[in-house]
């Protein structure tokens, strides 16, 4: 386990918030590794593999316009870091904003996402 240097993930979070808000899901895919695994609330399983979680980030691009992600915080564990955040997006059907905030861990190696696991309330995206 390395110790990962604060403006290394400073940037990789900059980055895949901006590939976000621009809709580029090729570039926030860039992001993660191959083999990654990420578990979302709104998931009973984990997604593996970034050809999976490449549909999901697609499908949601078509449903939702990204509107704004801000960071909270991020501390740094090893090579793990911890973020809380919020995110807003506009429901493209109808025109309405939903936010939610929510806290992840990942794991990050070779300067890519390996693992990603949330924490939220789903039911804040039906409300």
């Amino acid at each position: 386990m390395a110790d990962l240097a604060r403006a290394e993930v400073l940037d990789l979070f900059q980055r895949r918030r901006r590939a976000w808000l621009a809709g580029d899901a090729r570039g926030y895919l860039d992001l993660w590794a191959e083999d990654m695994v990420i578990e979302l609330p709104s998931h009973p399983e984990p997604i593996r593999g970034k050809a999976a979680y490449a549909a999901l980030v697609e499908r949601s691009f078509l449903h939702m316009k990204p509107v704004s992600w801000e960071f909270h915080r991020l501390a740094i564990d090893g090579d793990h870091v911890l973020s809380e955040w919020t995110i807003s997006g506009e429901r493209r059907e109808a025109g309405r904003i939903v936010s939610w905030r929510g806290m992840s861990i990942c794991r990050l190696e070779g300067g890519l996402i390996q693992e990603w696991r949330e924490y939220w309330d789903p039911g804040s995206l039906r409300r």
